[in-house]
């Protein structure tokens, strides 16, 4: 199993976070892939093999973490290389909603 779960939908509040510079104030940091639930059940076939997939947006990844469990809400293209490549961790930016 690559992640956690395969979530279809966000289950946490809106954090407010719309843009690369608000999500730019949340510091990277590795996580695991088995402890990443999806927020997206489908993935773009050429969002994955895009030579510059990254090259316009952010280089991490974006999580939330809510009631202890860490949401995948943008990268999961990231993801899934990252396990076609067998690397267990990914580079994400985490935002911690637990109260």
């Amino acid at each position: 199993m690559i992640f956690k779960g395969v979530g279809d939908g966000r289950p946490y509040p809106d954090h407010g976070l719309t843009t690369a510079k608000q999500w730019a104030e949340v510091p990277p940091r590795q996580v695991r892939l088995d402890e990443l639930v999806t927020t997206k059940r489908t993935l773009s076939l050429d969002a994955l093999l895009a030579d510059d997939s990254t090259f316009y947006g952010d280089l991490f990844a974006h999580v939330v973490q809510y009631k202890g469990v860490m949401y995948l809400e943008d990268g999961l293209h990231r993801a899934v290389r990252a396990a076609l490549q067998q690397r267990p961790i990914l580079h994400a930016r985490v935002l911690v909603l637990d109260s």
